[in-house]
Parts: C-alpha cells; structure tokens; sequence
C-alpha cells in the first residue's frame, strides 16, 4: 500500500521547529559523506506540443540519508507560463521507496516540503552562525516578500528571539508578507528601500528571483550574518561581490553547486574558498572578531527533502493521516 498525503496533510504534519533540527541534522550527515545524493538533471519539456519551442523544466532530485527506512525522488516542474493559467508556477511531488525493499510507501505533495525545508537553511545557520543578540532579540532585515520571505522567518524564529523583522520588495508584497508575519505574532514591518531592512540588521537574508545584487553592500553591518537563498542558476545573482570580499567566510550548503551560481561566477570565489555548511553545524564556529561578517549561500539539496519527507511521512502515520492506495 502506498500512503498519499496531499497538500493539506502535508501542512497537518509539519511542525517548523522540528524541522528545523531535522535539516541540521541531514546537512551534518551531508558533511560527513553520509548521504547519497546523486547530480540532479534539469531537462526541457514540451517542445512538439504547440511548435519546437520548450514549455518547461523537469527536475528530478533523489537523494538517501544513510540509515534512513526510505529514499526520496523529489519531481519538480518550472512553468513560467502558468501565471498566465492561474496555476503556480512550480509543482512538486516528493516520493519515498522503502530503502530495504524498494516498495513504493509514501507521494505526497512537495512544495511546502520544498519551501520549509529552505526555511530551516536560514534558521540553522543563524543557530550556528549569527551574532550574540541583545536582551530584545535580533533584527532580521529580509529582501523579498514571497513565500520564502514568510517560510525563512518562520524557521528563524523557532531559533531565536527577534526584535525587528524589516521586510523589503519592489513591489506592494512586501506590505502582504509583513502583514502575515504580524498576524502570525511576529514583530515585522515593511520598509520602502533595501537599504533600510540592512542597514543595522544582525542577519539579513535575501530570497528572491533576482538577477542583479539586490542590496548596497555598504549597507551591511560589521558582525552580521547574510543568508542567500535565492540565487540557485549562473544567471540569477541576488549579491553584490564586495558582500563576499567583506565576509570572513562563506559557507554554502553544496559548495560544488553554489560555486555554479551568479553570486560566486561574480566575485572571485571558487567552491575550494567555501566551507560546507554541515562543518560548522557539527563542529560550530567561533568568530575570531565580532566584526567578523559571514555569508551562507544555498541552492538547496534533495538530501533535505528525503530526510523532511521522511518525518513528514512517519508523523501522518502515527497520526492516521492520508489515504492509502494500491498500486
């Protein structure tokens, strides 16, 4: 039998803050060559359905955490036209196959899985990686309003506590995402440059589409911790350069992958410059300098979606969540 569990359900059975120690610990597990993660194959569909012309993206992300009961094949499709359709523009499905059989057991709906697990890059890091707070919390300047402006803060505050949570777009979004974050009990509101949600800011995380720096780099406080990410292609860049050159160290979640990416083809960085995010997360970090800046960049890894389908998966069961099919 095979578990189905659809969005809602998967909604039902996450609780951030669990998850949160979840990813610190499949990440610790990636550092330690304790994952099987194969290179993940991006290819274009739908070409021949209306001429020549590529409709879309197909990825396939599998990925299995050593001693785990399953691994997991995320699918993901990337549809820029169907915004056009009143439909999201990427869909996810993560599936888990029993790792001592090779049964099917589990599909279930993968794109709040996708967009938590993101989140907790933001809440580890800041764990492991941001500056002492003050009595009244950190302040956490955030460049997008979307929805992983909304999932990132979520993580970060099951980890700490925040004073000030400055939201910046472009556009009016940013006035919706800080709304949500009030309603949700966090002290956030919106900010009318990205100056303004850096400057002053002990972490500033970016996560956009961007394809340009999305902040001054002069604005960023000594001592501060940036997390990026948005940036996940050679085309897409959401950090000025000079933000690398200032930090002491950058840390990226697959340095192989990040160093791929437009923010590191931009500075002077190669993926031997950069730690593996799991080495401090294991081992922690001690700043030499409180002026010391650091930067986290993430691509993201189908080794964090096996590993939150995974307690997704064995919460729906404990709780009689989803519907069981035959194949």
């Amino acid at each position: 039998m095979v578990l189905v569990l659809s969005a809602a359900e998967v909604d039902r059975n996450l609780d951030i803050a669990t998850l949160v120690d979840v990813v610190d610990n499949a990440l610790v597990k990636q550092a330690a060559d304790k994952v099987k993660r194969p290179q993940r194959p991006h290819f274009t569909v739908g070409a021949g359905l209306d001429d020549d012309e590529p409709i879309g993206t197909g990825i396939a992300m599998p990925a299995y955490v050593y001693g785990a009961d399953h691994y997991a094949t995320k699918l993901v499709g990337v549809h820029e036209d169907n915004e056009t359709r009143n439909l999201p523009t990427i869909n996810a499905q993560v599936i888990l196959t029993e790792a001592r059989t090779g049964l099917p057991k589990a599909f279930m709906a993968g794109t709040t899985i996708t967009n938590a697990r993101t989140g907790c890059i933001g809440a580890v890091s800041v764990r492991a990686l941001a500056p002492e707070s003050g009595d009244d919390g950190l302040t956490l300047g955030v460049i997008g309003a979307g929805a992983q402006a909304r999932w990132q803060t979520r993580a970060i505050e099951t980890v700490t506590a925040l004073s000030d949570v400055r939201i910046y777009s472009p556009s009016d979004s940013r006035e919706a995402c800080a709304a949500d974050l009030v309603e949700e009990g966090m002290p956030a509101h919106a900010v009318d440059t990205p100056r303004e949600a850096v400057v002053g800011a002990d972490v500033v995380v970016t996560a956009t589409t961007a394809t340009n720096p999305v902040f001054p780099p002069d604005a960023l406080e000594t001592g501060s911790l940036v997390v990026a990410v948005g940036a996940f292609t050679a085309e897409m860049q959401e950090l000025n350069p000079r933000v690398l050159e200032r930090a002491e160290q950058t840390f990226a979640d697959v340095p192989e992958e990040v160093a791929k990416t437009g923010d590191i083809l931009a500075s002077d960085l190669t993926a031997d410059d950069m730690v593996e995010l799991g080495v401090p997360l294991t081992n922690g970090y001690v700043r030499d300098s409180p002026d010391e800046i650091l930067t986290v960049i993430s691509v993201g890894s189908a080794t964090l979606d096996a590993a939150a389908g995974e307690m997704i998966y064995q919460q729906a069961v404990e709780a009689g969540n989803g519907t069981e099919i035959s194949l």
